[in-house]
């Protein structure tokens, strides 16, 4: 089989680890789509120094597919577009979320392909009835359309959980670059770092966290894990999270922090993990852990609303809103942690783009 490979500048950069917010989705009051916001959101993580980003996942609303919204394509289109116009002078990874079965995933990674979209973060949340051996079938099929990137997503919030000899076969398929784990649980997460470890692929497989409620300690932590009698390590060398949807030039200062203390004072992690902890704190918040993670896309636009990145917080279900309090818990973590926001990088990134609108 004759599979698309990923650019050998993307490979070589996905694993020095990069920086992957997970694109939201722009609504006006009417929640239709806000085009232009849409386009602002693209080129404020281009200008941020994100590595790239992640479009049509679980942060862009998953709604988008239903035929009478019909959003799927357009934000797909609009985020290549944007990518294309400010040819960004660093590799710049172009991710199309795919979920479904078999002929819509082959669907969605054909449209992806269309738009020059790099590889795509294959989900396999939404099909119990399916085998863990039917799933590593429909991925196979996939990754003969685009290079895949592995998706561990939650369970609470649509996932599924899947075993060590599952994500051992996924690590096996020739086309799989990266996986991300987002399974917000340690011993599952633990599954897939021993599988890609065990896997005679691990050389060639990135891995990125998606657990929000363990950012920084994924970041900093090795994993050692003894295969055939000798040790491999394995890090997390980057992110692709829908936290990093804000505060993104924050978030680019973190991982260089991180990387740069992990290559010449390891001892100083503590420090690092310490701020990890009030990162938990703030993505608490704003995926509202508390209940059960019901206001998690309205809270990643409210921030974006305050900041004027967006006009309004809506989105595709008016029954998605913030909890009972999650306004307030905002104003709390602005205050406690300020020094973690981007607030004043987004301001004149804004100043900027109204200034070349005038020009």
């Amino acid at each position: 089989m004759a599979y698309k490979s990923l650019d050998p500048s993307l490979q070589k950069a996905l694993h020095k680890g990069l920086v992957i917010p997970a694109h939201p989705l722009a609504l006006d009051q009417h929640r239709k789509l806000d085009e232009k916001r849409q386009r602002l959101l693209t080129r404020y993580y281009i200008a941020s120094g994100a590595d790239g980003v992640a479009v049509a996942v679980h942060s862009t609303q998953f709604e988008i597919r239903q035929p009478e919204i019909g959003l799927l394509e357009p934000v797909l289109k609009i985020a290549a577009e944007e990518i294309d116009k400010a040819a960004p002078d660093r590799p710049f990874i172009k991710v199309a979320g795919v979920i479904g079965r078999t002929e819509n995933a082959l669907k969605e990674a054909e449209l992806a392909a269309k738009y020059g979209y790099d590889i795509a973060l294959l989900s396999n949340g939404g099909m119990p009835d399916l085998s863990e051996k039917e799933l590593i079938q429909r991925a196979s099929r996939v990754a003969e359309i685009l290079p895949l990137f592995g998706f561990y997503l939650q369970p609470a919030v649509g996932g599924r959980l899947l075993s060590y000899d599952f994500w051992k076969d996924f690590a096996d398929i020739p086309n799989v670059y990266a996986i991300k784990v987002a399974a917000f649980n340690r011993y599952q997460t633990l599954d897939v770092v021993r599988a890609v470890c065990n896997s005679e692929r691990r050389d060639e497989i990135a891995l990125y966290t998606g657990n929000d409620d363990n950012i920084v300690a994924d970041l900093v932590t090795p994993y050692r894990i003894p295969v055939n009698g000798k040790i491999v390590e394995k890090r997390f060398v980057g992110g692709l999270l829908g936290h990093w949807a804000v505060w993104t030039s924050k978030v680019v200062e973190l991982l260089k922090e991180i990387k740069h203390r992990l290559q010449t004072d390891p001892a100083s992690i503590e420090d690092l993990l310490a701020k990890g902890i009030a990162i938990t704190d703030m993505n608490a918040v704003i995926f509202d852990a508390q209940h059960a993670f019901h206001g998690c896309i309205p809270g990643i636009h409210e921030v974006l609303r305050r900041q004027g990145l967006m006009e309004g917080r809506w989105c595709l279900n008016p029954k998605e809103e913030v909890s009972p309090g999650q306004l307030e818990e905002i104003d709390r973590i602005y205050k406690e942690n300020a020094d973690l926001t981007d607030d004043e990088f987004v301001t004149q990134f804004l100043e900027r783009q109204k200034a070349q609108m005038v020009s």
